[in-house]
């Protein structure tokens, strides 16, 4: 009982550890994001020949501490994916641990991917296209503000949604799915994805059909990769057996 006990505090010590590094790792990209705040937002509004409006001080505050955070979550997500291999490592066996491993980087690759596709296609396409339907009717005026949430719910949602297809794989390879649940439950993962595209998007139905058509094609290669996870996991069970 006592060696439970000491095991389980020394598990929490290597948790605490493993946490304070990420958050120290946040804190230190935090600060040096914030220092170069000016040069993100410039890098960001590069392709955009209007100007942006702020409505007060506040506002301005507002789009540096929101550039500095995401840009201190884009970059401690490796450091953060990092440190949960590091503390689940030592219960696993060496293959296990190349397999975690790979997990891991394509996770991070994935959300790397999904906002990538988010910023550099959705949002251009849905911004110009709405931009365009006030062209000789109305004048346009935005907000650094409303802009920066508009960019961002177009774009973060991707980088998450992209980890689809790992999670599936990850999860069938430990038997919690298999692709015979995600045919039965597909039209059920339809809607949800449908649901989530309406929820993440702007009121428009070209928004919701450019968002709708990538999770569907996402939700199709997890049921396919979930089919060669299985089939491995079966022949390496009927190897053993």
């Amino acid at each position: 009982m006592e060696h439970q006990d000491m095991e389980f505090v020394e598990h929490l010590g290597e948790l605490r550890k493993r946490i304070i590094i990420t958050l120290v790792t946040f804190i230190l990209l935090f600060i040096l994001s914030f220092i170069f705040v000016q040069d993100i937002y410039k890098w960001l509004m590069k392709d955009v020949s209007m100007k942006l409006a702020v409505l007060g001080p506040a506002e301005i505050l507002w789009v540096y501490l929101t550039l500095a955070g995401i840009a201190a979550i884009a970059g401690t997500i490796p450091m953060a994916t990092h440190q949960i291999w590091l503390f689940v490592r030592p219960a696993l066996t060496k293959k296990e641990q190349k397999v975690t491993m790979a997990y891991v980087q394509a996770l991070f690759v994935l959300f790397v991917v999904g906002n990538s596709f988010g910023y550099f296609i959705i949002f251009p396409i849905v911004f110009n296209f709405l931009v365009s339907l006030s062209e000789g009717i109305f004048e346009t005026f935005f907000t650094i503000e409303k802009y920066f949430q508009f960019m961002l719910h177009m774009t973060l949602p991707f980088g998450f949604l992209f980890e689809l297809p790992v999670i599936v794989m990850f999860l069938t390879s430990l038997g919690v799915l298999n692709p015979y649940k995600l045919y039965k439950f597909r039209k059920h993962a339809y809607f949800v994805l449908v649901v989530t595209a309406v929820l993440i998007t702007p009121p428009d139905l070209l928004s919701d059909i450019l968002v709708i058509i990538p999770l569907l094609f996402l939700y199709e290669c997890s049921v396919l990769l979930s089919r060669v996870v299985d089939r491995k996991r079966k022949r390496k069970r009927s190897l053993t057996a």
